[in-house]
C-alpha cells in the first residue's frame, strides 16, 4: 500500500474481509475472548499460528488502528492503547529501564509533563526538561544514562515547530532513541519516522478519531520497540476497547479531508487576529509542511480584553478542555491542559492568564472569524 498516495492509504488501510459474506465496513469484534475447537487449537495461538486469544492481548479492530496509523506514518508497526497518555507510557517503557535517563522538551502538553515529572521516577526512570529551542542546551543536558529524547512535532499550546531533523540527528549521533508526539501535526502533515524518529505517538482522541467521541492512543515505530511496547500494553492493561478502535479507524479514513479543511480555516483565522487590536500576539506555525500548518491557533489577548467575558461571548463556539473535533472549540490552558505545570515554568514559557488555545473546525471560515472577532470586541 505504501506505493499509493496518502489519501488512498488513509481510506484503504484495512485489509479486505476474507469471509464468504464479506462486509464492506470492518465488523466490530466486540468480544473479550476468542474460542477454539480444542486444546491443540488453543495452543496454536501461543505457537504463532493464530492471531487472537483475548482482547487485552490483541483484537482485529485494535490491530487495524495500530497498523493503519503505522502505514500513514510510514513506519514498521503500531499498537493502539486506551489513551494518548498510555501510548506515551508504553513507548517510554519500551526504551527506558530503572536507572535510565529521559531528556524531554520543557514546553510539553501538561499531562505529559506530569507523567514524566511525577510518575516516571516511580519506575526508577529519571527525567530532565530543557528548552529545545537551543540544541546546545539539549546536548549539554545529555548524560551517559540518557536513552530517550522526547519532544512534540508541534508543541502544545504555543505551537512551536520542533527542529525534528536536528533533534533526531543529534540523538542518532549519540546512540539515543527518539520519541515524537505528532498529535497536532498528524501524519497528514508530518511523518517523523521518515526523518529517523524511532517512535511516534498520537493521542488518537484528537485528529485521528476526529469527532470528539473516542478516547484512544496509538504508538508506532520500529518493530522491535513496538513489540516491547505491545508487551507493556498487555501487562499494564493499557489496551483499547474494540468499539473505540473501530470508531478511531472510521475517523482515520477522513483524516486528510478534515485536516485540509481545518488547516485552511486556521490560516484564515490567524490572519485577521494578527492585526486585531484586541490580540497582543498570535501563535501560529509559519511552516509545518507543504500541505499546511495544522488546525490550531493560540492567542494572547490584549490586556484590556477581559478573558472571562471573552469566553462568555463566544456564541456557538464551544468551550472544551480538549481539541481537534470537526467543530471549532476554545480552551484555557492556564486552567486546563497546563494547570499542573509549575508556576515558574508556565511564566517562563509564556502560558499566562491571557492565553487562549483555539481548535479550528470545518465550519465556514467567515463564521469562525466573525465569532472570534465578536467575542474579542464584546470583552474589551
Amino acid at each position: 500500500m505504501r506505493e499509493t498516495s496518502f489519501n488512498t492509504r488513509a481510506v484503504h488501510f484495512q485489509a479486505k474481509e476474507p469471509a464468504r459474506n464479506a462486509s464492506k465496513a470492518k465488523p466490530i469484534y466486540q468480544t473479550s475472548a476468542f474460542v477454539f475447537t480444542d486444546l491443540e487449537d488453543m495452543e496454536s495461538f501461543y505457537e504463532g499460528e493464530k492471531e487472537y486469544l483475548y482482547s487485552r492481548y490483541s483484537n482485529p479492530n485494535t490491530d487495524d488502528l495500530g497498523k493503519g496509523v503505522a502505514l500513514l506514518e510510514e513506519t514498521d508497526d503500531g499498537v493502539a492503547t486506551s489513551s494518548g497518555m498510555s501510548a506515551i507510557l508504553a513507548g517510554v517503557l519500551a526504551v527506558a529501564n530503572p536507572g535510565d535517563h529521559v531528556l524531554a522538551s520543557d514546553d510539553l502538553y501538561g499531562g505529559t509533563y506530569q507523567l514524566f515529572a511525577q510518575e516516571l521516577p516511580n519506575f526508577g526512570i529519571n527525567v530532565s526538561f530543557v528548552s529545545f529551542q537551543d540544541l546546545n542546551k539539549v546536548t549539554e543536558s545529555l548524560t551517559d544514562k540518557t536513552v530517550l529524547i522526547y519532544t512534540e512535532s508541534v508543541t502544545n499550546p504555543l505551537l512551536r515547530v520542533e527542529k525534528l531533523e536536528e533533534v533526531i540527528a543529534l540523538a542518532k549521533e549519540k546512540g539515543i532513541k527518539t520519541m515524537i508526539d505528532n498529535t497536532f501535526a498528524t501524519p497528514y502533515l508530518l511523518q517523523p519516522a521518515t526523518l529517523g524518529a524511532d517512535l511516534v505517538v498520537h493521542s488518537a482522541t484528537k485528529y485521528i478519531g476526529g469527532h470528539s467521541d473516542v478516547t484512544a492512543g496509538v504508538l508506532v515505530g520500529e518493530q522491535t520497540l513496538i513489540d516491547k511496547a505491545k508487551g507493556k500494553v498487555i501487562t499494564l492493561g493499557c489496551n483499547l476497547s474494540p468499539f473505540e478502535a473501530w470508531l478511531a479507524c472510521r475517523g482515520l479514513k477522513t483524516l486528510s479531508v478534515r485536516m485540509e479543511r481545518q488547516s485552511h480555516n486556521a490560516k484564515m483565522l490567524a490572519e485577521p487576529l494578527e492585526s486585531h487590536e484586541g490580540v497582543a500576539r498570535v501563535f501560529y506555525p509559519k511552516y509545518v509542511s507543504e500541505k499546511g500548518n495544522g488546525a490550531m491557533v493560540s492567542v494572547d489577548l490584549a490586556d484590556d480584553v477581559n478573558v472571562e467575558a471573552f469566553f462568555r461571548s463566544l456564541g456557538w463556539v464551544k468551550i472544551a478542555p480538549t481539541l481537534a473535533g470537526v467543530e471549532t472549540t476554545v480552551s484555557y490552558p492556564l486552567r486546563t491542559s497546563h494547570r499542573t505545570i509549575p508556576d515558574e515554568l508556565r511564566k517562563e514559557l509564556g502560558i499566562g492568564a491571557q492565553l487562549v488555545r483555539i481548535s479550528v473546525g470545518i465550519e465556514d471560515e467567515k463564521d469562525i472569524i466573525a465569532a472570534f472577532v465578536q467575542a474579542i470586541e464584546s470583552a474589551k
